[in-house]
């Protein structure tokens, strides 16, 4: 098979979730070689890597060897009124965006890039959602930092807005309600599609000169 990445290894963490599936699918149908991770038990088809557990990162790393692109969606969203803050909620929360990538970066061979997810909710604060806006907002430091020290191994993030996920199925008026809403408050009138983000991450990937950059993937909400 040929394509932009033909030949070469990526790794998706998160890649059983309807998004990270998605990326999966599309890098490997540019020609790459897959592989799938997950926090539930090891299967045959995917890998075990749960980034609250070091020890399952260093293995998993051990497993795959040199890896060409790294790309991280795990996500534990979090939100509660600080008066109702759960620590071990807010420290999954963290693990999934932040302390979970630099242990990839630390343990995992990476030779070409590294892509983290953010999310607007860092750059739109509101009541409730700081954990959700801390963690998503640290993403973009981390890739900052993570670019030079990793050097010349590329690290970027992506910051999608409001995306129609399938998170909201089946809940008819409600969703379309809240998808209209979203929609009308960005500069495009739309929301945005799982498509248009794997289109940025495959962007990203190939994009040989961009590296300690968050892409804003919102329709000018932000």
């Amino acid at each position: 098979m040929t394509g932009r990445f033909s030949d070469q290894t990526v790794l998706v963490v998160g890649g059983t979730q309807r998004l990270g599936a998605a990326i999966a699918e599309a890098v490997a149908s540019e020609g790459s070689r897959v592989t799938v991770s997950s926090h539930a038990p090891q299967t045959d088809t995917v890998l075990r890597i749960d980034l609250r557990d070091e020890e399952s990162v260093a293995h998993a790393a051990t497993l795959l060897g040199p890896v060409d692109h790294v790309v991280s969606t795990a996500s534990m969203t979090y939100s509660a009124s600080i008066g109702d803050l759960e620590l071990s909620r807010l420290q999954d929360a963290i693990a999934a965006k932040v302390t979970g990538p630099l242990l990839l970066a630390k343990h995992m061979r990476i030779r070409r890039s590294l892509t983290l997810f953010s999310g607007q909710a860092a750059w739109r604060p509101g009541s409730g959602t700081y954990a959700t806006g801390i963690t998503n907002g640290a993403v973009a430091f981390a890739a900052q930092h993570l670019a030079a020290e990793l050097a010349p191994v590329r690290v970027n993030a992506i910051s999608p807005g409001i995306v129609d996920s399938g998170l909201w199925d089946g809940r008819g008026a409600q969703k379309a309600d809240f998808l209209a809403t979203a929609a009308s408050r960005t500069l495009v009138g739309t929301t945005g599609t799982i498509q248009d983000v794997v289109d940025a991450v495959l962007w990203i990937l190939s994009a040989g000169f961009l590296t300690g950059e968050t892409v804003h993937l919102d329709g000018g909400r932000r």
